[in-house]
Protein backbone atom coordinates (compact mmCIF):
# COMPACT_ATOMS: atom_id res chain seq x y z
CA UNK A 1 0.00 0.00 0.00
CA UNK A 2 1.59 3.47 -1.00
CA UNK A 3 2.07 5.59 2.07
CA UNK A 4 1.84 9.64 1.76
CA UNK A 5 5.40 9.68 1.56
CA UNK A 6 5.81 7.63 -1.62
CA UNK A 7 2.42 9.63 -3.36
CA UNK A 8 4.33 12.76 -2.02
CA UNK A 9 8.04 11.32 -3.64
CA UNK A 10 6.35 10.85 -7.47
CA UNK A 11 5.03 14.79 -7.31
CA UNK A 12 8.75 15.57 -6.33
CA UNK A 13 10.33 13.02 -9.04
CA UNK A 14 7.67 14.59 -11.47
CA UNK A 15 8.55 18.22 -10.53
CA UNK A 16 5.29 18.58 -9.33
CA UNK A 17 5.44 19.66 -5.95
CA UNK A 18 5.99 23.86 -6.55
CA UNK A 19 6.92 26.51 -3.88
CA UNK A 20 6.27 30.41 -4.25
CA UNK A 21 2.88 31.97 -3.56
CA UNK A 22 0.15 30.54 -5.64
CA UNK A 23 -3.67 31.50 -6.19
CA UNK A 24 -5.39 28.20 -6.06
CA UNK A 25 -8.41 27.49 -8.23
CA UNK A 26 -10.88 28.18 -4.80
CA UNK A 27 -9.41 31.26 -4.47
CA UNK A 28 -7.18 30.92 -1.73
CA UNK A 29 -3.68 31.69 -1.17
CA UNK A 30 -0.48 28.97 -0.63
CA UNK A 31 3.09 28.81 -0.81
CA UNK A 32 2.93 25.14 -2.13
CA UNK A 33 0.72 23.96 -5.77
CA UNK A 34 0.80 20.64 -6.50
CA UNK A 35 1.12 20.91 -10.28
CA UNK A 36 -0.69 17.23 -11.22
CA UNK A 37 -0.42 17.90 -14.50
CA UNK A 38 3.71 17.17 -14.61
CA UNK A 39 2.39 13.87 -13.19
CA UNK A 40 0.30 12.61 -15.39
CA UNK A 41 2.15 13.67 -18.55
CA UNK A 42 4.15 10.68 -17.19
CA UNK A 43 1.41 7.15 -17.76
CA UNK A 44 3.67 4.63 -15.61
CA UNK A 45 3.61 7.49 -12.89
CA UNK A 46 -0.10 8.20 -13.22
CA UNK A 47 -0.71 4.56 -13.86
CA UNK A 48 1.14 3.58 -10.25
CA UNK A 49 -0.53 6.89 -8.40
CA UNK A 50 -4.05 5.62 -9.70
CA UNK A 51 -3.17 1.47 -9.29
CA UNK A 52 -2.64 2.59 -5.29
CA UNK A 53 -5.74 4.50 -5.58
CA UNK A 54 -7.77 1.83 -6.65
CA UNK A 55 -6.49 -0.42 -4.03
CA UNK A 56 -7.66 2.06 -0.72
CA UNK A 57 -11.28 2.33 -2.75
CA UNK A 58 -11.47 -1.00 -3.30
CA UNK A 59 -10.82 -1.47 1.01
CA UNK A 60 -12.58 1.03 1.50
CA UNK A 61 -16.19 1.09 -0.52
CA UNK A 62 -15.84 -2.08 -2.53
CA UNK A 63 -17.00 -2.75 -5.76
CA UNK A 64 -17.60 0.38 -7.59
CA UNK A 65 -19.48 0.36 -11.14
CA UNK A 66 -18.70 3.68 -12.50
CA UNK A 67 -16.02 6.50 -12.05
CA UNK A 68 -17.43 10.30 -12.52
CA UNK A 69 -14.91 12.72 -12.67
CA UNK A 70 -14.94 16.76 -12.86
CA UNK A 71 -13.14 18.06 -16.40
CA UNK A 72 -10.80 18.88 -16.79
CA UNK A 73 -8.33 17.90 -13.96
CA UNK A 74 -10.05 14.84 -13.33
CA UNK A 75 -10.62 13.09 -16.20
CA UNK A 76 -6.78 11.66 -16.62
CA UNK A 77 -6.55 10.30 -12.87
CA UNK A 78 -11.05 9.29 -12.97
CA UNK A 79 -10.18 7.37 -16.07
CA UNK A 80 -6.60 5.74 -14.78
CA UNK A 81 -8.67 4.84 -11.69
CA UNK A 82 -11.40 3.16 -13.36
CA UNK A 83 -9.27 1.14 -15.26
CA UNK A 84 -7.68 0.06 -12.33
CA UNK A 85 -11.14 -0.73 -10.45
CA UNK A 86 -12.44 -2.58 -14.19
CA UNK A 87 -15.18 -0.11 -14.30
CA UNK A 88 -16.46 2.65 -16.44
CA UNK A 89 -14.95 6.30 -16.64
CA UNK A 90 -17.19 9.10 -17.41
CA UNK A 91 -16.85 13.12 -16.67
CA UNK A 92 -19.05 16.27 -15.85
CA UNK A 93 -18.05 19.49 -17.76
CA UNK A 94 -19.41 23.17 -17.32
CA UNK A 95 -22.01 24.13 -19.35
CA UNK A 96 -23.08 27.24 -18.22
CA UNK A 97 -21.25 27.81 -15.34
CA UNK A 98 -22.55 24.19 -14.39
CA UNK A 99 -21.15 21.00 -14.04
CA UNK A 100 -23.25 18.24 -16.27
CA UNK A 101 -23.20 15.28 -17.53
CA UNK A 102 -22.69 15.27 -21.51
CA UNK A 103 -21.76 13.49 -24.41
CA UNK A 104 -24.61 10.79 -24.04
CA UNK A 105 -23.32 9.52 -20.57
CA UNK A 106 -25.70 8.44 -17.94
CA UNK A 107 -25.63 6.20 -14.99
CA UNK A 108 -27.87 3.51 -14.46
CA UNK A 109 -29.89 2.38 -11.88
CA UNK A 110 -27.75 0.01 -8.91
CA UNK A 111 -24.68 1.10 -10.18
CA UNK A 112 -22.06 2.03 -8.07
CA UNK A 113 -20.10 5.56 -8.29
CA UNK A 114 -17.15 6.82 -7.50
CA UNK A 115 -16.32 10.68 -8.00
CA UNK A 116 -12.79 10.77 -8.46
CA UNK A 117 -10.80 14.17 -8.23
CA UNK A 118 -7.10 14.97 -8.68
CA UNK A 119 -6.18 16.75 -5.77
CA UNK A 120 -9.01 18.06 -3.10
CA UNK A 121 -8.18 21.20 -1.56
CA UNK A 122 -12.11 22.80 -0.20
CA UNK A 123 -13.73 20.17 -1.93
CA UNK A 124 -15.68 22.49 -4.44
CA UNK A 125 -15.35 20.24 -7.58
CA UNK A 126 -16.08 17.46 -5.99
CA UNK A 127 -19.21 18.73 -4.39
CA UNK A 128 -20.26 20.31 -7.66
CA UNK A 129 -19.60 17.34 -9.32
CA UNK A 130 -21.49 15.27 -6.94
CA UNK A 131 -24.50 17.34 -7.21
CA UNK A 132 -24.50 17.49 -10.91
CA UNK A 133 -25.27 13.43 -10.52
CA UNK A 134 -27.13 13.07 -7.69
CA UNK A 135 -30.15 13.17 -9.98
CA UNK A 136 -29.52 10.01 -11.94
CA UNK A 137 -30.60 6.53 -10.66
CA UNK A 138 -27.36 5.03 -9.31
CA UNK A 139 -25.49 5.21 -5.74
CA UNK A 140 -22.73 7.67 -4.51
CA UNK A 141 -20.89 5.86 -2.29
CA UNK A 142 -17.83 8.33 -2.13
CA UNK A 143 -15.45 10.05 -3.55
CA UNK A 144 -11.75 9.47 -4.12
CA UNK A 145 -8.61 12.01 -4.95
CA UNK A 146 -4.60 11.22 -4.92
CA UNK A 147 -3.81 14.36 -2.60
CA UNK A 148 -6.45 15.53 0.11
CA UNK A 149 -4.78 18.63 0.57
CA UNK A 150 -7.33 19.81 3.46
CA UNK A 151 -5.76 17.10 5.78
CA UNK A 152 -8.92 15.51 6.19
CA UNK A 153 -11.47 18.99 6.69
CA UNK A 154 -12.66 18.76 3.55
CA UNK A 155 -16.55 17.81 3.70
CA UNK A 156 -17.47 16.41 0.35
CA UNK A 157 -20.99 14.76 1.96
CA UNK A 158 -20.12 11.53 0.75
CA UNK A 159 -16.95 9.35 2.58
CA UNK A 160 -13.44 10.51 0.93
CA UNK A 161 -10.81 8.06 0.40
CA UNK A 162 -7.49 10.07 -0.26
CA UNK A 163 -4.13 8.17 -1.18
CA UNK A 164 -2.29 10.91 0.49
CA UNK A 165 -3.41 13.60 3.12
CA UNK A 166 -1.54 16.73 3.61
CA UNK A 167 -2.20 19.54 5.98
CA UNK A 168 -1.28 22.62 3.34
CA UNK A 169 -1.84 26.03 5.01
CA UNK A 170 -4.45 28.07 2.51
CA UNK A 171 -4.73 31.94 3.16
CA UNK A 172 -7.30 34.00 2.40
CA UNK A 173 -6.25 36.90 -0.15
CA UNK A 174 -6.89 39.60 2.35
CA UNK A 175 -4.95 37.51 5.03
CA UNK A 176 -1.31 36.41 4.06
CA UNK A 177 1.26 36.13 5.83
CA UNK A 178 4.13 38.86 5.61
CA UNK A 179 6.23 35.91 3.42
CA UNK A 180 3.67 35.26 1.56
CA UNK A 181 2.78 38.33 0.84
CA UNK A 182 5.88 39.33 -0.04
CA UNK A 183 6.21 37.03 -3.36
CA UNK A 184 4.14 38.02 -6.52
CA UNK A 185 1.36 35.69 -7.08
CA UNK A 186 0.93 33.26 -9.95
CA UNK A 187 -2.24 31.49 -10.76
CA UNK A 188 -1.35 27.64 -12.18
CA UNK A 189 -5.02 26.29 -12.39
CA UNK A 190 -7.34 26.31 -14.78
CA UNK A 191 -11.02 26.34 -13.29
CA UNK A 192 -11.42 30.13 -14.31
CA UNK A 193 -9.63 30.26 -17.94
CA UNK A 194 -11.12 32.46 -20.28
CA UNK A 195 -11.88 30.86 -24.02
Amino acid sequence: MMTSDDVLAEFRAAGALLEGHFILSSGLRSSVFLQKMFVFQDPKRTETLCRGLAEKVKAALGKIDVVVSPAVGGIVPGYETARQLGCRAIFVEREEGRFQLRRGFSIEPGERVLVVEDIVTTGLSSRECIEAIRGFPGTIVGAACLIDRSGGKADLGVPLVALASLDIPNYSPDALPPELAAIPPVKPGSRNLKA
